[in-house]
């Protein structure tokens, strides 16, 4: 793990150095707000806006090295930069610009994995809205753990006022009632 950590900290430094707003989230956020597990790669948010995304997509590809072929046209049709590091650890790059990613990385703040190495994670409320929006098996699991460490500790209002219109626009309102259960499964154990 040590060495994803380090591979997270040069990553953070090449953000801050062009000056994008950014912040980890994935398995690096589960790991600080819900439980220390084993990933496999590291994942981020940087704020590109639209018009900014394809110059921001160029500097990353011409830095560091491409996981599939033509990972300008994956940023095309996906809006995902999947690179390797410097080390060769995997990185997916989430190029945001929705009101909800600007406020993930606002209110994202630091956190040492390794003493003296703080890196930029999303709060515990974007990670959950971020996970049950995805709502693939494994991002259940994640939240059943962030909710077990953090019972009383979530702003549900802010979670639900995030996740609410997301589900819509995905045509996925069963996301809002799923995380419902989840949070009524840890208020009633608590």
């Amino acid at each position: 793990m040590r060495d994803l950590f380090t591979a997270a900290q040069q990553l953070q430094s090449f953000c801050q150095k062009q000056g994008w707003p950014f912040c980890f989230i994935g398995g690096l956020a589960v790991w600080r707000w819900g439980k220390q597990r084993f990933t496999q790669d590291i994942d981020l948010t940087v704020l590109a806006g639209f018009r900014e995304a394809e110059k921001i997509v160029d500097i990353f590809l011409a830095n560091f090295r491409s996981r599939v072929p033509d990972g300008r046209e994956m940023f095309v049709s996906h809006r995902v930069v999947l690179l390797f590091s410097e080390g060769g650890a995997p990185v997916d790059i989430a190029l945001g610009g929705l009101p909800f990613e600007e406020q993930a990385v606002a209110r994202a703040s630091d956190f040492e994995f390794i003493p003296g190495q703080p890196l930029r994670v999303c709060s515990a409320e974007d990670l959950v809205v971020m996970k049950a929006f995805a709502g693939r098996p494994h991002d259940w699991g994640d939240l059943d753990a962030v909710i077990a460490r953090n019972p009383a500790g979530l702003d549900w209002t802010y979670i639900y006022a995030q996740l609410t219109p997301l589900a819509e626009l995905k045509a996925a309102p069963e996301l809002v009632e799923q995380l419902r259960a989840l949070e009524q499964k840890w208020r009633s154990a608590g």
